[in-house]
């Protein structure tokens, strides 16, 4: 864990690779955002949040949501927007109450932990029931078509459902692509779920 740490929070000062901002269009935003529904009054967990680049979009449509920014790299967090809490933790050790929040969110980060199984059932154990919980990240069955540190994981479809359903009623998954109108090349794959 420390070596995953240490490489996160040098890769902060890396603008080009590890941005503070998305495109909103982005259709990575857009499901997110659909899935989790409308925020306002709610509290929802970032989990794995880089430079909260996801949190600061549910922040500026939804103003009265509390997000929850939660990061290994303390560097990534310094760079989160100041309106979101930020909080340093390990996916596999999240030190919040369990069902206290109403929805939960890992975007590219679940690939990086080094348990998948508790990182999965810590990110559903402070979900309330009935909050909901979307994971995007990248398809096992294309390993290779990227560089990757050694210590990454990929997942296939079946994988991700089957670990949600042991504290998710309602789980699916389907391949996306950045872009809504851009046939998926089946890099990247969505789990949404309720508990």
């Amino acid at each position: 864990m420390r070596e995953i740490a240490s490489f996160f929070n040098e890769a902060a000062h890396d603008e080009e690779h590890y941005p503070s901002s998305i495109d909103p269009r982005i259709y990575h935003v857009k499901l997110v955002v659909e899935h989790l529904g409308d925020i306002s009054n709610r509290r929802v967990a970032d989990i794995g949040c880089g430079k909260g680049r996801f949190g600061r979009i549910l922040k500026q449509r939804f103003p009265a949501s509390t997000v929850v920014a939660l990061d290994i790299a303390t560097a990534m967090l310094r760079a989160a927007p100041g309106d979101l809490l930020r909080c340093a933790a390990s996916m596999t050790a999240l030190p919040l109450a369990s069902e206290i929040f109403d929805g939960a969110y890992a975007t590219e980060s679940l690939e990086h932990a080094v348990d998948i199984e508790t990182a999965v059932a810590e990110m559903c154990r402070i979900v309330r029931p009935g909050g909901r919980i979307i994971i995007i990240d990248k398809n096992a069955e294309q390993w290779g078509k990227l560089d990757t540190p050694s210590w990454e994981t990929w997942f296939t479809r079946k994988q991700l459902e089957r670990l949600l359903r042991r504290h998710c009623r309602d789980v699916s998954s389907r391949y996306i692509s950045y872009w809504e109108d851009v046939e998926p090349d089946r890099l990247f794959i969505a789990w949404l779920a309720t508990k």
